[in-house]
């Protein structure tokens, strides 16, 4: 399995060069951050260590998707389970991961660093990651239903399923008590900084959570990301949430059709970001001098393409403005 170096560290968001003023590298919700879960983080007591177990936590977060509590599995973040997970298969032999065509860098991370072979037929993996929507496109995984059926142990990643503007998820009910699903919610709430995420089991594969639970550190959660996972299910950040999609298919809408009218090249997305290729080479250091920041798709192995997340009207014309710029004074 080869990889690069580039594709383990990059991401969106701040750099070396702080916060961007104008971020359309990340994904996190930029009608955020939610006010309750905000208020209900910056109130979390940090003068003590969580319950080790999080036995109310994973209660609360098995009631709101009406599963068994012994089904949840909680991660420091997204990145870290995936670490987790992929040892876990490694232990017990796994050899061979299948992973798509276009993907975040993390899952072909933690398997190099188990050294799994990468194979390009389902049925041969030990280990399969799908994402829905997926990261760059924001589409469906066209293989989903066949890695479902291929043996392996399968994760989906939800992180991007509470941003969704468009479609449903491609596994029905069925086929998703068959994998186990992966939430990061703090992208959805616009709090990407406070890390903490969790897993719901397969159907009958308690033996396998607990398995994973004993791979774990101890406190893989702080009292902040314990304080931002208890918000996230509440009615109140779930209504907040619900009214922030109204706004960001508007901001989307418009993003689209203003680079699109720049001769950009757009791409379908059912999510709050998309990707899209400018007409001609983009001048990117002199674009994030001007304070603002697009995510190169290399990494995810799309050269030429940028993912842009849907953000509001003033970030819309600041971009514009510096893409004009930049056509005006093209040789």
């Amino acid at each position: 399995m080869t990889t690069t170096t580039t594709s383990m560290t990059l991401h969106g968001g701040p750099d070396a060069l702080g916060i961007p003023t104008w971020d359309f590298s990340t994904n996190a919700n930029a009608c955020g951050p939610c006010p309750c879960a905000l208020a209900v983080v910056q109130r979390a007591d940090a003068r003590h260590y969580p319950d080790p177990a999080y036995s109310a936590l994973r209660e609360h977060l098995a009631a709101f998707h009406a599963v068994d509590a012994e089904r949840i599995v909680l991660a420091g973040s997204a990145s870290e389970f995936i670490a987790r997970f992929t040892a876990w298969v490694a232990r017990d032999g796994g050899q061979r991961v299948w992973l798509p065509a276009l993907a975040y860098g993390d899952y072909a991370q933690a398997a190099l660093a188990w050294k799994f072979e990468r194979v390009h037929d389902p049925a041969r993996a030990h280990l399969a990651w799908l994402c829905e929507p997926s990261s760059p496109l924001g589409e469906a995984e066209p293989f989903a239903r066949r890695v479902v059926a291929s043996g392996a142990q399968v994760v989906l990643d939800r992180a991007y399923e509470p941003l969704r503007l468009v479609g449903r998820c491609s596994l029905e009910p069925q086929a998703l008590n068959r994998v186990w699903q992966l939430w990061t919610p703090n992208k959805a709430l616009g709090l990407t900084g406070v890390r903490g995420a969790y897993a719901i089991a397969p159907v009958g594969a308690q033996h396998a959570a607990r398995a994973l639970h004993q791979l774990a550190p101890s406190w893989p959660l702080g009292a902040h990301a314990v304080a931002l996972l208890d918000a996230w299910v509440s009615p109140a950040s779930q209504d907040w949430l619900a009214r922030s999609l109204d706004t960001l298919q508007h901001w989307n809408s418009e993003q689209r059709a203003g680079l699109a009218s720049l001769g950009w090249r757009v791409l379908t997305s059912d999510a709050p970001f998309f990707c899209a290729e400018p007409p001609r080479a983009l001048d990117v250091p002199a674009l994030r001098t001007a304070g603002l920041k697009l995510r190169d798709t290399t990494s995810f192995g799309l050269p030429g393409h940028f993912r842009l997340s849907a953000q509001p009207p003033e970030a819309q014309a600041a971009l514009r403005a510096a893409l004009l710029a930049q056509r005006e004074t093209a040789p």
